[in-house]
Parts: C-alpha cells; structure tokens; sequence
C-alpha cells in the first residue's frame, strides 16, 4: 500500500502541512496542544476563540487535513478525531543589528511548519454494566455497645 504522505500511517488517517509560518514551534506546540486527541468540533471552536497568533493558521491546516479527509479518503466525518498535531523547525532567518562601538547584536526569527493529522475513531465497545446486588444480600451491620 503506497501512502501518499509519511505523516500518514493508515487508510484511515488523512494529514495537511502548513509549512513556513511565522512562529517559533515552541509558541505553535501551545497551540497544537489544544486540540489534540479532540474531535473536530471541539478541535476548531479551541482554535476559533483563541488568542494566539498561530491559532490561526493552525485552524487552516485542520480544516485542510478534515477536507483531505472527506475528498481524498472518504471518511466519515462525524467520527474524525485529531490523531496528531505538532510542529517542526522551519527555517530560521538570522540578521544583525549594529549596537555602540562597532559591535553587532543578532536578530533570530524563527519559522516552523504545522502538521495535523486527523483520523476516523473506532466505536469502542460498550462496557457491560455489572449486576445490581439485591437489598438482601447487603445486610447492614450493626454493632451493640454495652454500658457499664
């Protein structure tokens, strides 16, 4: 089976980069920790009414890996869940501003590229609840004192 991307590990799972964004993976790991594991309605009202900056674009990428998901796979998306989430390094554009007497202070922006990978979520079984024990069987005990 070929997969079409290697943040993909099954038929069932569907991914979408978003690749150099302005943002240190660090502050986009914030971010991404809202909504992993979460269902897609949750996942995106986290990212819709989040303050950080990167919320946004992460909220684009989830909703790109939840249409590869419907398009290209064909998933349900009632049962979609966000499997995956996280952030690598990017590129990292350095610069130099000049500082007193001839010395140079380095200036060090940082990018990094988002990764969300979504997933159909198997129906675990339900659990049998055990039996109710009759009122009989549980006899409260009850203990006499003696007064002296």
């Amino acid at each position: 089976m070929n997969l079409p991307t290697p943040h993909v590990n099954s038929a069932a799972e569907a991914a979408a980069t978003a690749r150099g964004l302005k943002g240190s993976p660090q502050k986009a790991q914030l971010v991404l920790a809202l909504i992993r594991g979460k269902t897609i309605t949750q996942a995106l009202s986290a990212l819709q009414f989040c303050k950080k900056r990167l919320a946004t674009p992460t909220r684009k990428a989830l909703l790109s890996a939840i249409a590869n998901a419907e398009h290209n796979n064909g998933l349900n998306l009632d049962k979609l869940v966000v499997a995956r989430a996280y952030a690598d390094k990017g590129t990292v554009l350095k610069r130099f501003n000049p500082r007193a007497r001839g010395r140079a202070a380095p200036i060090i922006k940082h990018r990094c590229h988002i990764t969300v990978v979504v997933a159909e979520k198997a129906e675990a079984p339900k659990a049998v609840a055990p039996a109710k024990a009759s009122k009989s069987a549980t006899k409260p005990v009850t203990t006499e004192t003696t007064e002296a």
